[in-house]
Formats: structure tokens, sequence, C-alpha cells
């Protein structure tokens, strides 16, 4: 369990300085993007300049919220500060959610009234911003909380972006469709729109304190009760923290006639099982046969 713990931590610490590249990475471009897009006179160069702002914003908050997420339990938050990061992932989700629409009511009007556009200085912003946000990108590859797939997500975004920026400056400088821009527009944000929900709706279960998508109730039972010393189970719940650190409590009945020791070695025995599934935090209630439950939940034969 030790050693789990220390990789958690070193993980931890890389994703949090991830953030902080990706933070400084994206706040440089957008200011050159305003400056540039202001010297070519370039709407759609602000737009994406107006956006990445967004973004530099939201990734400033993940580097907070991960760094906050990294500190130890104290009387105020027993469990630590985990769900910290969680939040970040909340709420660059609803900042991405609320971008992706404004890019959605700017570009569809566009299709049928498209604006004439700087085909040479899209193309060129186009490959900076592929470079930039791309390095960005792979210094965060690997990081898998959900703030730092939110984040990723972030970026993932705005290369994409700009391939479509690059493409459609390709195409402008060849042919007059200035269509293609908008269209290619649309394409990417319904892309990012079904990536976003899809990570919002995995934020809410997770603050809501629903069984983590990796950890199968079937199989914990059926481990612990292979375990000769567990008569039954009762009272199991899990729910994970911040999508990373998972945490499981549960009740076990075994036999009346075991000592101390021994109910210690069968606690011990049930943490290295759940270790095996990913499961962190494991928190054993050893009863006697018997025992009346005064839980709520125990009561409850559909509790598990």
């Amino acid at each position: 369990m030790a050693h789990n713990h220390s990789h958690d931590h070193a993980h931890h610490h890389h994703g949090s300085s991830n953030i902080k590249v990706a933070f400084f990475l994206n706040l440089g471009f957008t200011i050159l993007e305003f400056v540039g897009g202001f010297w070519i006179n370039s709407v759609a160069v602000m737009s994406d300049a107006l956006h990445d702002l967004g973004d530099s914003l939201s990734l400033g908050l993940a580097w907070y919220f991960e760094k906050l997420s990294k500190k130890g339990s104290d009387r105020s938050f027993t469990y630590g500060y985990k769900r910290f990061s969680l939040l970040g992932a909340v709420i660059n989700s609803v900042i991405l959610l609320v971008g992706s629409f404004i890019i959605l009511s700017e570009s569809i009007p566009r299709i049928w009234n498209p604006e004439p556009v700087n085909a040479v200085g899209m193309i060129g912003f186009a490959i900076l911003g592929i470079v930039v946000n791309g390095a960005a990108v792979l210094r965060l590859k690997g990081d898998n909380s959900i703030n730092e797939r939110v984040v990723r997500l972030h970026l993932m975004e705005d290369v994409l972006g700009w391939v479509a920026v690059l493409v459609g400056g390709i195409f402008l400088y060849f042919f007059n469709w200035p269509a293609i821009d908008p269209l290619l527009s649309i394409g990417i944000t319904l892309y990012v729109l079904y990536n976003v929900v899809k990570n919002l709706r995995q934020s809410m279960k997770i603050l809501l304190q629903g069984t983590p998508t990796n950890i199968n109730l079937d199989e914990v039972q059926s481990r612990i009760l292979a375990l000769p010393e567990i008569q039954s189970i009762h009272d199991l719940h899990s729910w994970t923290l911040d999508g990373s650190y998972n945490v499981l409590t549960l009740h076990a009945v075994i036999s009346e006639n075991l000592l101390l020791e021994e109910t210690e070695t069968i606690k011990t025995r049930i943490r290295e099982l759940m270790a095996d599934l990913a499961v962190q935090h494991v928190t054993v209630e050893l009863e006697v046969p018997g025992y009346a439950c005064e839980h709520e939940t125990c009561s409850n034969p559909n509790s598990d």
C-alpha cells in the first residue's frame, strides 16, 4: 500500500507541473494571437484568441486546483483535498460548454453570410497554433485524473481547431469558398461537445458518490467471500474521491472463535485483495454471527 501511495503522489506532482507548462504556453500564444489578429485584421484569429483566453483561464484554474488537491487531510477536509481537482474539472467543462455554444452561434450564421478571410494569415497562425498547442497536449500525455483529461481536451480542441483553420486557409488560398471555415468549425465543436458532456457526466457521478466505473462490485464480493473465515458481507459501499483514488467500506461476518490477531490478518488480506482491484482506501468492520447492525443501510437487503 505504501508503494501505491508514493507512486500516486509522484504522478500527481508531475501532472500539476505539466498543467503549469501548458498554462504558460497557452497564455503566451493567446497574447500573440491578439496582436497578430489585429495586425492582419482577421476576425477568425481574433475569435480564436478570445477562445484561447478562456482556455488560459481554465488552465490556470486547473493548475491551482491540481496543486490544492495534493494537500493532505486536515480538520476541514479529513479525506484531503483531492476533490478540488474534480471541482477544477467541472468548472473547465462548463467553460468548454459555454465556449462551444458561442463558437456555434458565431459559425452557423457565417455559412450563409461568409466573411472575407486572410488566407495567408490563417495558414501562418494555424501552423504556429498546431505546434504550440500540440506541444502542450504531448506534455499532458499520460496524465489520467479527470481534471487533467479535461485540460487535455481543451488543448486537443485547440489543435483540431487550428488544423481546421490550416485546411480552410489552404483551401481558401486556391478557391474562393469562405463557407468552408465555419463548416469545419461546427464539425469540430460538435465533436468537442460530445466529449465534454461525457466528462461532465462522469464528474457528476463522482460528486454523487456513484460506484467507480472500474470497480466491479460482484468481483469484490466474490473475492472477499472466497476467504474461508468470511461467512457473509453486507453494507458494501464504493466511491471515488477524484476518479483515480477509490474508497471501499464493508461489514464482514466472521466466525465467533477468531482471535484478535486473526481478525487483523483477515483485514490485511481483504485490503491486499482490493489493492489488486484498484481500491486504495479500504475500511473493514468485522462482526460475529447474530450481531445486530445498527446502521440504516444494514437493514436494507439491497444496500450492496
